[in-house]
C-alpha cells in the first residue's frame, strides 16, 4: 500500500491542480514584476505585463530565464525579497564562471523540505526508518534538502555528508540504516566497497536509496539494486528551483512525479523555444510558482526529457518526467553527431562493466576523436592481451551501433579511474581547452 506525505495534494484531481497553479502563477508574476527589476525589464522588452497573465494558459507569453541571466544578475539581481527576510543561501557546484547563488526565506525552506519529505515517503520511508544522508552538505543542496525532508518525515537522520566511505559503511551497519541518499555514482562506489568487505545484499540493512544530482541510466540502477539488495529511487532538482525534490520517483519507478503545486513544467524545442505538445521530447522548463526569495519563471534547465500524464499505479496524480536522457548543453556534437554520455553508459553496463568510465573528446587533424576509458570489474581483470582486445572490440561495435560513429575503447585496471564523492567527472572535452 503506497503511503503519501501530503495525500490530499499528491492525489489531487487535475482540476484541483490547475486551480492551484492558476492562482499561484498570477500571484507570482505580480510578485516578480513588483520586486525583481531584472525580470520586469525582460517582461517589458517582450511587451507583457502581469495583467496579461490570467492562468497557466498564458505562461508561454512570459520570457525565459537561463544560466546566462543568473550570471548577469549575480549575486542579488533576481532576489524577490528584502535580504532581512532571507535566511539562507545555497549554491551550485558549478565548475565554470560564476556560481549560481539561490536565496531562501523560511517559507521557501519549509516548502522545499515538504517536497523532499514526499520523496522519502514515496521510497517507503516513515518515522520508523534510519535515513543516512550521504550527499554533500554546505553550499550544495543535496545534504540540506534531504536532511530537512528526513526530519519532517520523522526518520532518525544520520548526516554523514559525502566521503569517508568506510565510516559510511560502519554507520549503515551499526545504526541499521534503512534508507540512503547520495549521488548514484557514490552509491555504486559504496556498493563496490561493501562487496570488497564481504557484504552481500542480505548483510546490508538498507531497503531503499534515493539517488540524484547527476545523470544515471536504468542499467546503473539495476546494478546498484543488485549489489546492495535495495530499491533505487530517482530524485530530481536543481539549485535554481530549490534543490532535490522538484520531482521524485514512486514505487512504480516509471518516471518522477513533479510537485505540481510548486512547479509548472513545460517542454520546449531548445532551438525555436516553442512549447511542444504533450508527450514530445525536448528541453524541460520550470516555473517556481510559490518561491518568495528566488522566484524563477520559465527557467530553462537544459535537461532533455518527456512528460507523461498517464495514470500511475501509486495513486499520485502529478505529471511525471522521464529520466533526463542528457542535457542540451552537455550534449557532445562529435563529427556532426549528437552524443549523450548516458548512451555510452548504457552500452557499457549492458556489456557487464561497472559504471566507472571516462569519455575524452579531442580534435586531431581537424577531425573529432572520441576515446572511452572503461574500468574492468575485478572478475574481468586479466593480463591476457588477446582477451582484452576482443572485449574492447565488442564495446567498439556496441558503441558504433548505439551512436552511429566509431569510438576508441581502452579497458583499464579496476580502480584506476579517479573516484568522486560528489558528481562524477565523466567527460573531458579537450576541444574547448
Amino acid at each position: 500500500m503506497e503511503k503519501y506525505f501530503q495525500e490530499s495534494i499528491e492525489c489531487a484531481s487535475r482540476d484541483e491542480i490547475i486551480a492551484i497553479q492558476n492562482e499561484k502563477l498570477v500571484k507570482q508574476v505580480r510578485h516578480v514584476w513588483d520586486n525583481v527589476p531584472y525580470y520586469r525589464k525582460k517582461m517589458e522588452a517582450k511587451g507583457v505585463t502581469p495583467d496579461d497573465i490570467k492562468s497557466i494558459d498564458d505562461l508561454h507569453k512570459l520570457p525565459f530565464l537561463s544560466k546566462k541571466d543568473l550570471r548577469e544578475a549575480y549575486p542579488y539581481g533576481l532576489v524577490g525579497k528584502p535580504l532581512k527576510d532571507c535566511v539562507r543561501i545555497q549554491s551550485t557546484s558549478g565548475t565554470t564562471g560564476k556560481r549560481v547563488v539561490a536565496f531562501y526565506t523560511q517559507h521557501d525552506i519549509d516548502l522545499w523540505e515538504d517536497c523532499c519529505a514526499r520523496a522519502i515517503v514515496a521510497a517507503g520511508g516513515s518515522k520508523e526508518d534510519v535515513c543516512q544522508i550521504s550527499y554533500g552538505y554546505g553550499l550544495f543542496t543535496g545534504g540540506p534538502g534531504l536532511n530537512g525532508g528526513s526530519h519532517k518525515v520523522g526518520c532518525l537522520t544520520v548526516p554523514t555528508s559525502s566521503g569517508n566511505t568506510d565510516r559510511q559503511i560502519m554507520f549503515i551497519q551499526d545504526l541499521q540504516a534503512t534508507i540512503i541518499c547520495c549521488t548514484p555514482s557514490y552509491a555504486a562506489f559504496l556498493g563496490e566497497r561493501m562487496k570488497e568487505m564481504g557484504y552481500g545484499p542480505d548483510d546490508i540493512p538498507l531497503k531503499a536509496g534515493i539517488f540524484g544530482a547527476e545523470a544515471w541510466s536504468e542499467e546503473m540502477r539495476q546494478d546498484i539494486q543488485k549489489t546492495m539488495g535495495i530499491k533505487a529511487y530517482d530524485i530530481y532538482g536543481l539549485t535554481e528551483l530549490s534543490g532535490p525534490g522538484v520531482a521524485f520517483e514512486c514505487s512504480a519507478q516509471k518516471g518522477m512525479h513533479i510537485n505540481e503545486d510548486h512547479f509548472i513544467a513545460e517542454i520546449i524545442d531548445p532551438e525555436t523555444e516553442e512549447v511542444l505538445p504533450e508527450g514530445s521530447q525536448g528541453e524541460l522548463v520550470f516555473t517556481a510558482i510559490d518561491k518568495e526569495a528566488f522566484p524563477m519563471i520559465r527557467y530553462r534547465t537544459r535537461d532533455i526529457c518527456k512528460l507523461t500524464r498517464e495514470k500511475c499505479s501509486c495513486g499520485r496524480t502529478h505529471v511525471r518526467m522521464a529520466k533526463p536522457m542528457g542535457r542540451s548543453d552537455d550534449m557532445l556534437i562529435i563529427r556532426g553527431v549528437n552524443v549523450f554520455p548516458s548512451q555510452i553508459e548504457t552500452v557499457l553496463l549492458n556489456h557487464g562493466y561497472a559504471a566507472n568510465y571516462q569519455i575524452i573528446v579531442d580534435r586531431k587533424n581537424n577531425s573529432d576523436t572520441l576515446d572511452v576509458q572503461v574500468e574492468m570489474t575485478p572478475e574481468m581483470f586479466t593480463d591476457n592481451v588477446g582477451e582484452i582486445a576482443e572485449n574492447q572490440k565488442q564495446l567498439v561495435d556496441g558503441l558504433k551501433s548505439m551512436l552511429g560513429i566509431k569510438a576508441n575503447v581502452t579497458l583499464v585496471a579496476p580502480k584506476s579511474i579517479a573516484r568522486s564523492e560528489g558528481k562524477a567527472v565523466r567527460v573531458i572535452d579537450k576541444r574547448k581547452i
